[in-house]
Formats: structure tokens, C-alpha cells, sequence
């Protein structure tokens, strides 16, 4: 009997690999360049498809699903899934898995270790050392702000969003949050609205999934609600802010700094962001430890492999 087969799109660890190609007939997997495709490369892939598993990298919109006659089922090996056309698929019975759980406490660690290094200025310092511009100690020397007893604002109080919360604990913050409701993962944390919350935060963590309904959650109103002292961190999604809003109100130091993990059009953002010394940069890998990583991987896989055997699926999404 032939086996399925399965599209993969990037570069996975072997052993992940392994337990697939045991399964499935892999074709058009990306081990070598680990580079996306674009959108007509894409296309003609999924044309032999039965599954597919993708990245949130990916753009798997209604032309990609149109092109995959045989796809039965998309793992995608992130929490996300805004990259997909998730009408397209319930409109052709396609499932979808994500990676939910196994990244929260990772994606918290990297969250709070971003909103460190802006506020002490860890980069731009080590900037400033490596390019042997140091002569000697100064009290004024990179000074910074302080985490301890500051007040830190969580928007979006999920699973991560509270790991966030129980960190900041430890180092005395108050901490305040949005959501729509009310969460029972804010351990020791005060729901306020939106406004107050902007108002009233020294640091202001981004840690909502990406919808319409996000789209540039954080703009130009909302950047003025807050402190000319205060930090934005983004570890949720590019779109959650409007990039240009942001760029504006750095140049006019409306706000006094920024930790971003993300952009709109990654990961060709726009390089004025580079001219801020104020600006921590990271490439998208709030969730990029060994160990993590291989545990998205593998979940995604365990999610085919279950359904390729006719068992429940793990973590369905739709």
C-alpha cells in the first residue's frame, strides 16, 4: 500500500524527520536551503499533497489550498495560524493542528529577558564595548531604568501572557492586564482597561495572537496614551503594531524605547527601526531554545501521524 504523501516546508531535526519518513512519502522537504518558497513554488508542491507541514512562515492562503485537490491536513509547527486561509479550509473539510502549550514557559523566559535588555541597554552597550569605545567607568554610563517595583502591563493574559505575570512577581512588579475578559491565568495581577493600562505602565508587554481584530492593536492613539518613560515590548505578532506609528513615535521620543521580536513584512522590516541605539531587535525567536523547537516539531508530527492512523488529533485547531 503506498504511503501518503506529505509536504514539508522547512528544515526539521532529524529524528523528527525520521519518525515522518517511517509514515508518509516525503516530497519537496526544505533540509537543504530552509529558505520559504514563494507563492508559485508553493502551489506546485501541494499539488501531490495528502498533508502539509508548515511554518508560520508560510503563506498558505486560498490559492495554495485550491492548488492541494488531495490535502487532507495542514500541521502547522507554531501556536499561530494567521498565516493560514483557515475559511478556505473548513470550506474543503482541510483540518488544521498548531503547537499550543509546549512553547509558554520559553516564549515567557525570552519575553522577559527582551524587556531586560531594553531597559538596561545590554545591546547598546555591548555595541559600544565591542566597538572599543569604552575608556572607562562613568556613573552616568548607559544608565537605565530599573524592573524592580516598576509597573509592567501584559496585553493578552493567555497561557504565556500569565508565565509573564509569575516572573514579574519575582522582581516586585505591579503588574497589570488586558484582555477582552478576564483571565484566571493573572496570578496576583489587576485587569484594567486598555487606556488605563498604557497610562499607567513603565513597560507594556504585547502577547496577543494575530486577527483582524488585532490589526494594529497599538497605533498612534494608543502609543500617546503612553509614558514618554515607558517600553514596548512585542513578542506577539507582526500587525499587532503599526510599525510606521511606532517608527514616529520613537523619532519624536514620545515613548522612551522598544523591544521587538517581531514586524510587519518580516522579515523585511523597515530598517529605520536600525537607526534607534533605544531599540532591541530580534529575529522572531521568542520561542527558539533547542529543546522547544524540537518539541513544536514533534508535536506537529504526532498530529500527522495520529491522523494518518486514524486516531484522535492532538491540538486541532479547526
Amino acid at each position: 500500500m503506498a504511503k501518503p504523501t506529505l509536504v514539508i516546508t522547512r528544515r526539521l531535526y532529524d529524528q523528527v524527520r525520521a519518525s515522518l519518513a517511517s509514515v508518509f512519502d516525503i516530497i519537496a522537504d526544505n533540509q537543504a536551503t530552509d529558505q520559504p518558497w514563494d507563492a508559485a513554488t508553493m502551489q506546485r508542491h501541494v499539488a501531490q499533497a495528502d498533508y502539509l507541514f508548515c511554518t508560520v512562515a508560510d503563506k498558505i492562503d486560498a490559492a495554495v489550498i485550491a492548488a492541494a485537490p488531495r490535502l487532507k491536513l495542514i500541521a502547522t509547527g507554531a501556536v499561530g495560524y494567521n498565516n493560514i486561509d483557515v475559511a478556505a479550509c473548513k470550506a474543503r473539510g482541510i483540518l488544521i493542528t498548531n503547537t499550543p502549550d509546549v512553547l509558554t514557559q520559553t516564549t515567557a523566559d525570552f519575553g522577559f529577558a527582551l524587556m531586560m535588555t531594553t531597559a538596561r541597554r545590554i545591546s547598546e552597550s555591548e555595541r559600544y564595548a565591542r566597538a572599543g569605545q569604552w575608556a572607562g567607568w562613568a556613573f552616568d554610563q548607559f544608565t537605565g531604568r530599573d524592573l524592580h517595583h516598576a509597573t509592567l502591563g501584559i496585553i493578552g493574559m493567555g497561557r504565556i501572557g500569565g508565565a509573564i505575570a509569575r516572573r514579574a512577581m519575582g522582581f516586585d512588579m505591579r503588574v497589570l492586564y488586558h484582555n477582552r475578559n478576564r483571565s484566571q491565568e493573572a496570578v496576583e495581577a489587576t485587569w484594567v482597561e486598555k487606556e488605563q493600562l498604557l497610562r499607567e505602565s513603565d513597560f507594556v508587554m504585547l502577547v496577543v495572537p494575530y486577527s483582524p481584530a488585532t490589526h494594529h492593536l497599538i497605533g498612534a492613539a494608543e502609543l500617546a496614551l503612553m509614558k514618554p518613560t515607558a517600553t514596548l515590548i512585542n513578542i506577539a505578532r507582526g500587525g499587532v503594531v503599526d510599525d510606521q506609528a511606532l517608527i514616529a513615535a520613537l523619532k519624536d521620543k514620545r515613548i522612551a524605547a522598544a523591544g521587538l521580536d517581531v514586524f510587519e513584512n518580516e522579515p523585511k522590516f523597515d530598517p529605520t527601526f536600525l537607526q534607534f541605539e533605544n531599540v532591541v531587535i530580534t529575529p522572531h525567536i521568542a520561542s527558539s531554545s533547542k529543546a522547544t523547537r524540537g518539541a513544536m516539531m514533534q508535536l506537529a508530527a504526532d498530529n500527522l501521524l495520529a491522523h494518518a492512523a486514524g486516531l484522535p488529533l492532538k491540538t486541532p485547531v479547526a
